[in-house]
Formats: C-alpha cells, structure tokens, sequence
C-alpha cells in the first residue's frame, strides 16, 4: 500500500471511530441548553436557575440558562419549538406562555403539539401589590381608590404574561381604567414598582414576597381561595371581598416535539430528583413555590393538566378580547 493510501486509510478509520464513538456516547454528552422566556431575576428565570443547578448533578452535565426575552414569550417558543428534537435544547415555560399565549397571540407554533412534556415543576399563586405610597391599605380601599382615580399604573412582564393578564381581569372585575405600562420582565418591573414610578403589579408570589417583607412594596391579597403557606399573613381575594379571582402560575419543563422518550426519561428523572432535594424544596417554599406531589410530576401528568388548562382557560381570556397580533 502506497504511503497516500496509508495515510488516507488511518485517516478514515479515525474519522469513523470519532463519529461512531460520538454515536454511542450516553446522553448527556456535552450542556444542555435551558431557554427562559423571560428577564434574568424574574420569577420563571430564578426557578430555572435552581431546578437547573441541582439537574447538574444528576446528568452531569451544566445546565446553561439562555434568557430570550420580548413578544410575551413567544419568540422563546418559537426558537425551541424549531430545535433540533435531540434532549440538548430544553425550555421552562408557565401558564402564560404555554396556554395564555395560544389564544392571545397569532403564533407560528402550536402550544400543546409543538413541544414533548417533561415535567411539572412548580405552582406559584399571583399575590397584588403596590408601591408604598398609594394610601390603601386592604383590598376592599385598594379597589376604592383605583376605581375613583382617572388612570393607574401597571407595570407588567410584556403583553400577556400573567401580570398583564391578571391585571386585565382585575380591571374587569372592579370596573377601574388602567395603563399597562409593559416591560422586558417582571424584575425590571418590580424595580420601577419599587422605586415608585408605577403603581400597582399583580406579580408571583415567587418575586414579590422577599420585597413585601423588606418593606419596599405593600401586599394586600394573594388570588386564590385558601391562604398559601409561604405567606399566611396575606389574605385571599375570596376573603377580602373579590370571590373568585384565582390567578396560579404553574411552571413545566418542555423539549421540542419529537425528543426520543428515552432522552425525555432521563430529563424528566433529573427534575424529580431536583424536586425531591431538601435545599430545592427549602429555596422554593421561601419563594412561595408549591412543588406538586410526586405523581404529578410524570411527563404524561404534565401533559394531562396542560390540555386541561387551555380548555378550561382559553375561552375564559377570549371572552376578555385580549388579543396581540
């Protein structure tokens, strides 16, 4: 065999080795990318990096937080519902992204088909809150001062995140005229909350309470029909005289449509032993994070209770004419 022959033989059989032991090696071979559809600080993005962190260890692999921000979060949707299907590209998305967003925006993806389930992850209620100086101090005179002023302030994640939809309904139920001043995330906006240039968010629990308990901003109620263990002092909608005001933003973990099951097992079995970690479980009650029960963790429950929140929402955000073209 001539030397060129030789060479180009060692050559190939490298070539072929590379790729064949690239083939076999086990997943995760290299990070996986966690997009968030949000700001860095908010609450979707300060669980992502929690639940990201303690899923390291489990696949050993980093997780890398990528923050692709704007449009409510779909263009986050877009860009992992067009990635390549391969367990290496991963999203965090909530109640607004991936049920709100389907009847409010028109989208190039679909909410429930364009992504493969992985896992629940967490449920955090919408708690209403204010800047210091508006003089209101329970629900019932928070009601009465915003209906008789001429136009409140307030600030949102972007249009139809849950802070604009919860405002929208609040709006709706008292009968008030509000300017929703949008912003790149609920951190940016709490900043201005806090600062006083807006007045009134209808924010997670998650990102509001260490501000509520530091004194910057004044809670009144927490949207829900029974107080919430991260914060009993915070009384409910129903109990301040607003029934029926029930805002929860629950968070899933998403792969695009396609990932082999077996990739999504592995994922999902990182995220259940995330969730089961004592310090993950700690950092997420102070948080105002409920982790669901361990049986609603699975990727078929996930699956179950997103199409069960788009039936039972959808016609709920229509009714209100919020639309986004």
């Amino acid at each position: 065999m001539s030397a060129r022959r030789l060479t180009f033989a060692v050559v190939l059989a490298s070539w072929v080795g590379t790729v064949a032991g690239a083939a076999e090696a086990p997943y995760p071979s290299h990070p996986i990318i966690l997009v968030v559809p949000f700001a860095a600080g908010g609450p979707t993005d300060t669980l992502a990096r929690i639940i990201g962190e303690r899923m390291r260890s489990e696949l050993g692999q980093p997780i890398i937080i990528e923050n692709i921000t704007g449009a409510g979060g779909t263009i986050a949707g877009a860009r992992v519902a067009r990635a390549t299907p391969d367990g290496y590209t991963i999203t965090i998305g909530a109640w607004n992204t991936h049920v709100v967003n389907g009847a409010i925006y028109t989208l190039r993806y679909d909410v429930l088909r364009d992504f493969d389930p992985i896992a629940l992850v967490a449920n955090n209620y919408t708690v209403i809150v204010s800047k210091n100086a508006v003089p209101a101090t329970d629900l019932k005179s928070l009601i009465t001062w915003a209906k008789a002023k001429d136009v409140v302030t307030v600030g949102t994640a972007g249009a139809g995140a849950s802070t604009h939809v919860a405002g929208v309904f609040f709006e709706t139920f008292i009968g008030a005229k509000f300017q929703f001043v949008p912003y790149r995330g609920a951190a940016p906006a709490m900043q201005d909350l806090m600062a006083g240039q807006i007045e009134l968010m209808f924010d997670q629990m998650s990102s509001a309470l260490q501000h509520v308990r530091s004194s910057k901003i004044r809670a009144y109620a927490v949207a829900a029909d029974a107080r919430r263990p991260a914060a009993p002092e915070i009384p409910t909608t129903d109990e301040s005289g607003l029934s029926g005001f029930h805002i929860s933003v629950w968070h899933g973990l998403w792969a695009p449509r396609g990932t082999p099951r077996d990739l999504i097992a592995k994922l999902n079995a990182a995220v259940v032993a995330a969730l089961a970690d004592r310090t993950v479980r700690r950092q997420l009650a102070d948080l105002g994070q409920e982790i669901p029960p361990r049986e609603q963790q699975s990727p078929e429950a996930l699956g179950a209770y997103h199409k069960a929140e788009i039936e039972r929402w959808w016609p709920i955000v229509k009714a209100a004419n919020i639309r986004i073209d």
